[in-house]
C-alpha cells in the first residue's frame, strides 16, 4: 500500500512519462499507427508499423481508460507478425467473438474478461483452440462465453481445455459450474476463484485438485460436502468462503466447523470468513489444553512452527475467535472478519495480523482494498470509509484517496460505489491534506468524478456529490483538461427546468464559473451545445412562477460570460428572444439591483457587435437604457453599461440611428452627463479580458461622447487596477491609440483629460518599483 508521502508527494511531482505521453497521443490520434480500409472501413496497422508485447498491450489498457474496445480496434492485432500480445485484458468492451478471436490468435499467456457482454459461448471455444500458453484465465461479470447448458460440455468430456493453466477465476452469478469443471481436471492449477457460483455438493468427493494453493469461493452457499472437500485440500496457503450476504453465511457448528478447516490447512496463511457467523459468539476460550495436532495424511507438509505443539499442550492460550485457537502461536498472515456476525472485527485476542473489518480506520482500508472486485460488499466499505472522514480525523488519507478512486475506475456502472467513492472525495479534497493534492492527482480526481456523473446522470445524489466536489477545485483552471465534458454534463444538470433543487442550483453556479476566464473557443463550446437556451428556458420558468431567486440572477451572469466577445453566442441570445425576457424581468422585478446589472451586462457584449447593433435600434430598447443612465443601481454598474450600450450603437454615424425618440442628441447628451457623475475612483464588478471594443470607441471623432465613456472606463480601470489592466492596454496599443486623441481637434477638454490619465497610469506601473506590492484584483462576474 502507498505511503502518504509516495501518494502526495512523490507519486504526483513525477510528470507523465514519455511512454505514456506518446501513448495518449496515439490512443487520440489512431492515424499515427493505423489506416482506415476504404473497404471495410475497419483499422488495419499501417505497413511500415511493428509493435511489441509491451507498446501492443499498453495501446490497450490506454484505450480502455477513454474508450470501449471493440472489433474495429481488435482488428489492428490482427497482424501476428508485426504484432505481439502475451496478455489481453478486456473490461467493458463491445468486442464480439469475432474480434476476440484476433486477439486469442496470439496464444497469450493471460486473458481476461470482464463486463465483455457481446461475447458468446462460440468464445470459449476460441480460448480453448488457442490454450497452449495459457496460463492465467479470468471471467468477470457480464460475461457470457460459459454455457448454462450441462450436456454440452458432459457430451465431450470438458469446459476448459487449457493445459499448463495456473489460474482460473470465474465470476458469474448463479452459475453452476463446479461439477462441471473437474470433467477434465486442470491438474496444474493452482489459483481457482469460483465467485458467486453456484455449487453442487456431489462433487466435493471427486477430490482432483491436489496442487491448489488459492481458492475463493466469496458467496458460494456451503454444505457438508464443500468443507469436506476444502478440508481435504492439504496445501492451501488462501482460502475465501466470505459471503456478500450474512444470511447466506450461518453455518451450523461454526466452531466446528472453523477449527476443521484450519486444523486440516497446516499452510493456511490467508483466511476469510466475512459475512459469516464462523468467528463464533465473542467469548474467549481460555482452555485447560491445547491440541494443534494434525491428521497422519498432513504430517509431512507441517510447519516447523507447529512442531512441537503438543508440548505445549499444558500452556493456556487466550484467543476470542474459538475455531482459530490453534493459530494462536502462528497468527496467519490476513484475516478477513468484515461484516461476521457478533462484530468478531472488534475483540481483542485475534491471532491475525491484518484484519479485514469495520472496527477502525485500518480495517476499513484493508476490506476495501481486499474487495476491490466485490461491488457488493465493496459498497458497504466505502460507505463506512464515507462516515470516517465525515466525523473522524483521519489517519490514512492518502491511501483512502488511493482506495477510492481505484473503486470509482473500476466500477463506474455501480451506482452505490459511485455516491459513497464520491461523498468521500469531497470530505478528502476540502479537508487538512488538500493543499498537498498536486495537479495530477487532482486530474485523476476530477475525471473519476466526471465518469461517475456521465454514467448516472440522472441520479440526484451522485450529480449532487459531484458538483459539491467539483466546487472544491480552482474554476475554471483546475478542469480545463476536461471542459467539454464538464460543461454537457452541468448543462444535463440545468436542463430540466421541473427539477428545480440543489443540483440545479450548483450546477449552474459552475456553469457560470466555467464561461468566467475562458477563451472563445470555450464560450462558443458553451454556445454550440445549447448553454443560451437553457439559461433563457430558466428565465422564462421564474417569470412564469414570479420568481427572484439565485438561479434567474445566475442565469443572466452566466449568459453575460458566454457572450463576452463572442457574436455568435449574442446572436443565439438575440433569436432566442433573449431581448423579451430582458424587458419582462426588468417589468416585474425592477427593484433587484444584482439581476440589473447582470442583464445590462450582458447587453453591453450585444452591443460591441456592430453587425447585432441594427436589432437593438427599437425605441422600446432604446427608452430602457436612456432611462438606466440615471440609475443608481448597483453604485454605477447599471449607468456604466447602459451608456455602454448607448455609446457602441451611436459609434455607428448619426445616419444609423434610426429612431426618432429618443433622439440621438438627447441620448448623447445624458450620456456625457451620466460619465462626469460617475467616481473615477470607484471599484468595479467586472472583468475585461480585452479593451478591443472600447478601444475602438477611439476612433469615433464624429461622436465625443463615445469617445468620453471609452477613456473613463480606461482611467477607472487602470486607476484602481493598474497591475490588471495597465499592462492590457499597453498590449493593446491603447496608448498610441491616446496619443492620436490627444492630438486630435474634436475630442473636448475633458475626454483628453481622461486619456492624460490614463497614459499617466501606464508609465507610472511601467516605472514602478518591482517591489512595490500589487492592489487588489478585480472580482469575477
Amino acid at each position: 500500500m502507498a505511503s502518504e508521502q509516495e501518494v502526495f508527494s512523490l507519486h504526483d511531482s513525477c510528470p507523465e512519462t514519455l511512454f505514456d505521453i506518446c501513448m495518449d497521443f496515439i490512443v487520440n490520434n489512431p492515424n499515427t499507427i493505423t489506416t482506415l480500409d476504404s473497404t471495410s472501413r475497419w483499422r488495419r496497422l499501417k505497413e511500415d508499423v511493428i509493435l511489441p508485447a509491451e507498446i501492443c498491450e499498453r495501446f490497450l489498457f490506454t484505450y480502455q481508460k477513454q474508450f470501449r474496445v471493440n472489433d474495429n480496434i481488435a482488428n489492428v492485432f490482427r497482424d501476428r507478425y508485426r504484432t505481439r500480445l502475451d496478455t489481453v485484458r478486456v473490461r467493458n468492451s463491445r468486442l464480439t467473438d469475432e474480434g476476440l478471436r484476433y486477439l486469442m490468435e496470439h496464444k497469450p499467456y493471460e486473458v481476461e474478461l470482464v463486463q465483455c457482454e457481446y461475447l458468446s459461448q462460440v468464445s470459449l471455444e476460441t480460448i480453448n483452440n488457442n490454450s497452449e500458453n495459457l496460463i492465467s484465465l479470468k471471467f468477470g461479470p457480464v460475461t457470457y462465453v460459459l454455457s448454462q447448458d450441462e450436456s454440452v460440455y458432459r457430451q465431450r468430456g470438458y469446459i476448459i481445455n487449457a493445459p499448463n493453466l495456473r489460474r482460473l477465476t470465474i465470476h458469474r452469478r448463479g452459475l453452476s459450474i463446479f461439477p462441471l469443471l473437474l470433467l477434465k481436471p486442470l491438474k496444474h492449477l493452482t489459483h481457482l476463484d469460483l465467485s458467486e457460483c453456484t455449487s453442487a455438493g456431489s462433487i466435493w468427493a471427486l477430490n482432483e485438485l491436489k496442487n491448489l494453493m488459492s481458492l475463493i469461493l466469496h458467496s458460494v452457499h456451503w454444505s457438508k460436502d464443500i468443507i469436506d472437500w476444502i478440508a481435504s485440500l492439504h496445501t492451501l496457503r488462501h482460502l475465501d468462503i466470505s459471503q456478500s450476504n450474512e444470511r447466506h453465511g450461518k453455518y451450523c457448528n461454526p466452531n466446528e466447523v472453523l477449527s476443521k478447516l484450519v486444523l486440516n490447512l497446516p499452510l493456511l496463511e490467508a483466511l476469510d470468513i466475512s459475512g459469516t457467523n464462523l468467528a463464533g459468539t465473542g467469548a474467549a476460550a481460555v482452555p485447560a489444553a491445547v491440541s494443534v495436532a494434525v491428521p497422519a495424511a498432513v504430517q509431512v507438509a507441517v510447519p516447523a512452527a507447529n512442531k512441537g505443539a503438543s508440548s505445549q499442550a499444558d500452556t493456556p492460550v487466550r484467543c476470542d475467535i474459538p475455531g482459530l485457537v490453534s493459530r494462536v502461536g502462528r497468527p496467519l498472515e490476513f484475516l478477513g472478519l468484515y461484516g461476521t456476525h457478533h462484530g468478531a472485527c472488534k475483540r481483542h485476542d485475534i491471532p491475525a495480523k491484518i484484519i479485514s473489518g469495520d472496527a477502525n480506520e485500518e480495517q476499513i482500508l484493508t476490506a476495501a482494498a481486499a474487495y476491490m472486485e466485490r461491488p457488493a460488499m465493496l459498497t458497504r466499505v466505502l460507505n463506512d470509509l464515507y462516515y470516517l472522514f465525515r466525523y473522524e480525523n483521519n489517519s490514512y488519507v492518502g491511501r483512502a484517496l488511493c482506495i477510492v478512486l481505484e473503486a470509482m475506475d473500476q466500477h463506474v456502472s455501480e451506482k452505490h460505489i459511485q455516491i459513497s467513492g464520491s461523498a468521500t472525495l469531497f470530505y478528502i479534497v476540502k479537508g487538512k491534506e488538500k493543499d498537498r493534492i498536486g495537479m495530477k492527482l487532482k486530474r485523476r480526481i476530477i475525471t473519476a468524478l466526471l465518469d461517475g456523473m456521465e454514467a448516472h446522470l440522472g441520479d440526484d445524489t451522485m450529480m449532487r456529490n459531484g458538483c459539491l466536489t467539483l466546487c472544491q477545485f480552482k474554476i475554471p483552471a483546475d478542469v480545463l483538461f476536461e471542459y467539454e465534458r464538464v460543461v454537457q454534463i452541468l448543462l444535463n444538470g440545468v436542463a430540466d427546468v421541473n427539477q428545480e433543487g440543489f443540483v440545479q442550483r450548483i450546477a449552474i453556479y459552475l456553469l457560470n464559473s466555467l464561461a468566467c476566464q475562458v477563451d472563445g473557443k470555450q464560450k462558443r463550446f458553451l454556445g454550440n451545445h445549447g448553454a443560451i437556451g437553457k439559461m433563457l428556458n430558466l428565465i422564462s420558468d421564474r417569470l412564469e412562477r414570479n420568481m427572484c431567486d439565485d438561479v434567474l440572477e445566475v442565469a443572466w451572469s452566466t449568459m453575460w460570460n458566454v457572450t463576452d466577445e463572442t457574436p455568435q453566442n449574442c446572436q443565439r441570445f438575440l433569436d432566442n428572444r433573449g431581448m423579451e425576457y430582458f424587458l419582462a424581468c426588468l417589468k416585474v422585478f425592477p427593484d433587484k439591483e444584482e439581476l440589473l446589472r447582470n442583464m445590462m451586462g450582458l447587453l453591453g457584449n450585444v452591443a460591441e457587435v456592430a453587425e447585432l447593433r441594427p436589432q437593438l435600434m427599437n425605441k422600446l430598447f432604446l427608452n430602457v437604457f436612456y432611462d438606466l443612465l440615471d440609475s443608481c443601481s448597483d453604485g454605477i454598474e447599471v449607468s456604466y453599461n447602459a451608456a455602454g450600450v448607448l455609446a457602441h450603437m451611436a459609434s455607428d454615424g448619426p445616419s444609423a440611428w434610426t429612431v426618432t425618440e429618443p433622439d440621438r442628441a438627447s441620448v448623447l447628451a445624458r450620456v456625457a452627463t451620466a460619465v462626469e457623475r460617475w467616481d473615477l475612483y470607484a471599484e468595479r464588478n467586472i472583468n475585461y479580458r480585452s479593451f478591443e471594443p472600447i478601444l475602438s470607441l477611439l476612433h469615433a471623432h464624429h461622436t465625443p461622447q463615445c469617445q468620453h465613456w471609452a477613456v473613463w472606463a480606461l482611467a477607472n480601470l487602470t486607476t484602481v487596477y493598474p497591475d490588471k489592466y495597465c499592462k492590457l492596454v499597453e498590449a493593446e496599443g491603447g496608448v498610441v491609440l491616446l496619443g492620436d486623441l490627444l492630438a486630435h481637434p474634436a475630442p473636448y477638454e475633458l475626454i483628453k483629460n481622461l486619456a492624460f490619465i490614463v497614459i499617466n497610469n501606464c508609465a507610472n506601473y511601467a516605472n514602478r518599483d518591482p517591489d512595490t506590492p500589487p492592489l487588489a484584483d478585480t472580482p469575477d462576474n
